[in-house]
C-alpha cells in the first residue's frame, strides 16, 4: 500500500493551468481573478481534494502550536533520549508536545493514533514499535506532516530521521571478527522492523567481508527487550564449550544486558568465556561490569532533527524529503576479547 501524497498548492496551480499566486488569490480572496480562472482553480481543488495547510498558516501567524510524539515505551532509555531531543527542539519554538506511549496505557498504536487524530495537532513524530503504520497515523499524514524516527516503513513516502544502522553493525561485527571469533550468534530484533533488518544486513556483510558464509550465521529473533536477551542467550550458549558461540551480537543494548545477566547467572565470564556487544549506547552501557562494547546512535539529535524536519515541512509546504541519516560511532569497551581456546578433545577410553 502506497501512501497518497497530500496535494499542494503547486499541484492545484498546475491542474488549473494558472500561477500559484492566482491559486492563493482564489483561496484567500486576496486579489482579483477572472471568473473563468477562478472556476478552474475551484474545480482543481475539488478534483485533487486539496485542503489548505492550516498548520503552516498558524505558524506564519506565530500562534501557539502543538505536535504529537508517539513512542512504543519509555522503559527503553533510547526512546526517552529521543523524546528529550523532541522536547528541546519543540521548546525552542514554544511548541507543546503531546506524548503518547501505547505500552504505558495498554492500548494499541491504532487506538492511540485515533486519539491523536481527534486533537488539533500541527504534526506527529512517530517511533514505530511494530514496523507498521496504523491507519489513523496514515490519515493524520493527509492533514499534517508525520515524521518517522529510527524506522523506515516500506510503501509509505514519509520523511524519516534514521541512523546508519547497517554501517554501524558492519563495523561492530568486523571488530568482533578481527579479535578472532568465528563461532558467532546474533540475537536480533523483531524481523518486521527496519532497524533490525539493517543491523542483521550489516553483520552479514562483515561476515562476507571476512570470507565467511553469512548464511551460516545463527540468528535468534528477540524483541529488543532485556528479558528476550536473557532467554535467547541461554538458548545460544546451551552447548558444550567447544561448540557454543564465543561471541553474541545483540541488536540493541537492552538485549545485550539480558545476555550479560544470563552469563553471570550460569558462571560464564565476559569477555573471557564469551564476548557480548550491543547497539544504541544507552547511558547505562558504560556503567556495566564489564563495560559494554556497542554502537552509539545520537538519539537526542534524532529527536531534535525530527522536529526540525517537521517544521521545515510545515513552513515550506515542501514534499517529503529523503531520509536524514545520522552517523553512528563504535564504542570499544571491555566486553570483547579474543575467544578462549577450545578445550582439548576427550580421548575415547
Amino acid at each position: 500500500m502506497t501512501q497518497r501524497r497530500r496535494p499542494t498548492m503547486k499541484d492545484v496551480a498546475e491542474h488549473a493551468r494558472v500561477s500559484i499566486s492566482t491559486v492563493s488569490y482564489v483561496l484567500n480572496d486576496t486579489g482579483p481573478v477572472a471568473p473563468e480562472r477562478r472556476d478552474r482553480v475551484l474545480d482543481a481543488v475539488r478534483v485533487l481534494e486539496y485542503s489548505p495547510n492550516e498548520s503552516a498558516r498558524s505558524l506564519k501567524r506565530r500562534s501557539a502550536s502543538t505536535i504529537g510524539l508517539v513512542v512504543p515505551e519509555l522503559t527503553n532509555q533510547f526512546f526517552a533520549m529521543v523524546a528529550e531531543g523532541v522536547q528541546k527542539a519543540a521548546s525552542a519554538r514554544d511548541v507543546l508536545v503531546v506524548l503518547v506511549v501505547p505500552d504505558a496505557t495498554d492500548q494499541s498504536e491504532e487506538k492511540q493514533a485515533k486519539l491523536l487524530r481527534s486533537q488539533r495537532l500541527d504534526g506527529v513524530i512517530y517511533l514505530s514499535g511494530t514496523g507498521s503504520l496504523p491507519a489513523s497515523i496514515l490519515e493524520l499524514s493527509r492533514f499534517g506532516p508525520v515524521v518517522l524516527v529510527d524506522e523506515q516503513i516500506p510503501g509509505f513516502d514519509l520523511p524519516a530521521v534514521v541512523c546508519e544502522s547497517r554501517r554501524g553493525a558492519r563495523e561492530l561485527a568486523k571488530h568482533v571478527l578481527d579479535q578472532g571469533h568465528r563461532r558467532v550468534a546474533v540475537i536480533g530484533g523483531p524481523s518486521a522492523l527496519w532497524t533490525a533488518q539493517q543491523r542483521l544486513a550489516g553483520y552479514r556483510e562483515a561476515f562476507a567481508g571476512a570470507g565467511l558464509d553469512p548464511d551460516e550465521l545463527p540468528v535468534l529473533v528477540g524483541d529488543y527487550r532485556q528479558a528476550s536477551g536473557t532467554r535467547l542467550a541461554a538458548q545460544a550458549l546451551a552447548g558444550p564449550a567447544g561448540e557454543r558461540p564465543t561471541a553474541l551480537l545483540c541488536a540493541n543494548d537492552l538485549m545485550a544486558i539480558g545476555a550479560l545477566e544470563h552469563c553471570k547467572t550460569v558462571g560464564l565470564r565476559v569477555p573471557e568465556d564469551v564476548s557480548i556487544v550491543g547497539f544504541d549506547d544507552l547511558p547505562v552501557s558504560a556503567l556495566l561490569t564489564p563495560r559494554l562494547t556497542t554502537v552509539r546512535q545520537p538519539a537526542h539529535d534524532m529527536g531534535y532533527r525530527a522536529v526540525t524536519a517537521l517544521f521545515d515541512l510545515l513552513e515550506d509546504a515542501q514534499e517529503s524529503p529523503s531520509p536524514a541519516r545520522l552517523a553512528t560511532s563504535l564504542q570499544l569497551r571491555d566486553s570483547v576479547a579474543p575467544p578462549p581456546p577450545d578445550p582439548p578433545p576427550v580421548d575415547a577410553a
